[in-house]
């Protein structure tokens, strides 16, 4: 096993649920901690469960030696892990994956769809008040993270299909508008594929260089079985790549929509 990577048990010091089905587990572990990189995942294990759950990491607490996960119930394993309470202990392999390029200096947009928002926030953590957060949810029961996000020092902007929290409609209108602007050095996204590809899309219109983050169901989290290849392209060439270990994250040029 790679000795970045561990797989031990480890302590949840927090547990809180931030919307209907939706948690958020602070977990000490110095060793992931002092590893993690914005974008990285966890891959996690309920007991009696087989199959792991790959979990993005929402934030890393280097000095509190911590990691925090926030996940959605979406199933029976998501559910036993759901059940878990403070003093726990997780089964967890992490950190995995590729996480997204964090540049000095730049000015970037983070854009969130759903529970793909939760890993923007370590990116919102380095860029401060250098990013505007786009984030997007089904209604206001589904909105998570905003203060969090607010803290970070970044502009944020709440959309929700329905209007009952922000403004009604997609990430990409808001979107629009701030690359409208000019200035913006980067685009960095995670969410559902639709939302992907309108983002990717918009990022290439005004010519901005843009990252995003797949989501896809994994089996072994660290590219031995295959089960999230995905369709990629690279020097021209099409390819299928392995979502847990050549990503989650990819540039928008080499991932196929």
């Amino acid at each position: 096993m790679d000795q970045n990577k561990r797989l031990e048990k480890y302590r949840i010091v927090r547990k809180e649920t931030l919307a209907k089905e939706c948690f958020r587990f602070v977990i000490r572990c110095p060793d992931i901690a002092k590893k993690a990189q914005a974008g990285q995942f966890a891959h996690v294990r309920a007991d009696g469960f087989f199959l792991r759950r790959p979990i993005s990491i929402c934030e890393i607490d280097r000095e509190a030696g911590t990691v925090t996960l926030v996940f959605e119930v979406r199933g029976e394993g998501t559910k036993a892990l759901s059940e878990l309470r403070e003093g726990d202990t997780v089964d967890m392999l992490a950190p995995l994956g590729n996480g997204f390029s964090l540049l000095p200096e730049k000015k970037v947009i983070l854009v969130g769809g759903g529970i793909g928002t939760p890993p923007m926030l370590e990116c919102a953590k380095f860029y401060g008040k250098a990013a505007v957060v786009i984030t997007g949810f089904r209604s206001a029961s589904a909105v998570i993270l905003q203060d969090d996000f607010k803290r970070t020092g970044a502009e944020t902007l709440l959309c929700t299909d329905d209007g009952t929290a922000g403004e009604k409609g997609f990430v990409t209108e808001p979107l629009r508008r701030v690359l409208e602007r000019g200035g913006i050095d980067m685009v960095c996204a995670c969410g559902p594929n639709g939302m992907l590809k309108g983002v990717v899309s918009l990022a290439k219109e005004f010519k901005v260089p843009c990252e995003v983050s797949l989501e896809e169901r994994m089996g072994c989290g660290v590219g031995a079985c295959l089960v999230c290849a995905c369709k990629s392209v690279k020097d021209g060439e099409e390819y299928y790549a392995r979502v847990c270990k050549d990503g989650p994250v990819f540039k928008a040029e080499e991932v196929t929509l």
